[in-house]
């Protein structure tokens, strides 16, 4: 897949263009299908808060971008339908919106759902996530980011024994998201230079205006803030 991995989303210029290059279209030309499965996780999350990814209406930076079309895919249904359906709306879609949320609880649906092992075979679907639906790819997430939500699931459906901050490590390098966030104020730089030393990869900090595009294991930061490499 095309990776756009994000803290706060599709909040500025150039990150709606990196957008639209993944596409190869304009955002208005592309269907979407979106996520909210990991606000489930988190505790912090309410039915507010996944009615506003959902429906786009609190601020245009996911749903509500312009899209030709939206829909929902829910990671908790699937396995209780038949594969063949939800297959045919991938099929259909150019671009998976991942809410944030919990990491971990994320891993875990989409590893029980069988999406996960479904996308290899939809390379040209992006993948726009929103903190947690972009940290889920890294390796790790450090043991900040394992809230509550995430207890009683195992670290990995693959390997039971694995880190609890283990995600699914298609990338190769981990994010500290929302850094500087007026509501997170412990979300400083040097709290991510302590995070970063528990992670045994490389790693990035970033604020809500920035993001990472990876295109066949190749990086690109995208900023009209702050995106800092740790290290």
């Amino acid at each position: 897949m095309k990776l756009l991995l994000t803290s706060g989303g599709v909040k500025n210029g150039s990150i709606r263009t990196g957008l639209e290059n993944l596409l190869g279209k304009t955002i208005s030309e592309s269907s979407a299908l979106c996520i909210p499965t990991a606000q489930y996780g988190h505790p912090w999350c309410t039915p507010k808060t996944m009615w506003n990814f959902v429906s786009g209406q609190e601020a245009p930076h996911m749903t509500g971008l312009g899209w030709s079309s939206v829909g929902l895919l829910e990671l908790l249904a699937l396995p209780t339908m038949n594969k063949s359906r939800w297959l045919l709306w991938l099929e259909a879609t150019d671009v998976l919106l991942v809410d944030g949320g919990d990491a971990v609880y994320l891993r875990h649906w989409l590893l029980a759902s069988g999406l996960w092992e479904e996308l290899q075979n939809f390379p040209d679907l992006v993948w726009v996530g929103v903190s947690a639906g972009s940290m889920v790819l890294t390796p790790r997430i450090g043991r900040e980011f394992v809230t509550s939500g995430s207890k009683g699931l195992e670290a990995s459906v693959e390997d039971p024994s694995a880190p609890a901050d283990q995600t699914l490590g298609l990338v190769d390098f981990s994010l500290f998201p929302h850094l500087n966030h007026p509501d997170m104020p412990t979300n400083t730089l040097d709290a991510a230079q302590k995070w970063f030393q528990q992670i045994d990869n490389d790693a990035y900090a970033l604020d809500d205006q920035s993001a990472v595009s990876v295109v066949n294991g190749e990086r690109t930061v995208i900023s009209e803030g702050t995106c800092i490499q740790l290290g």
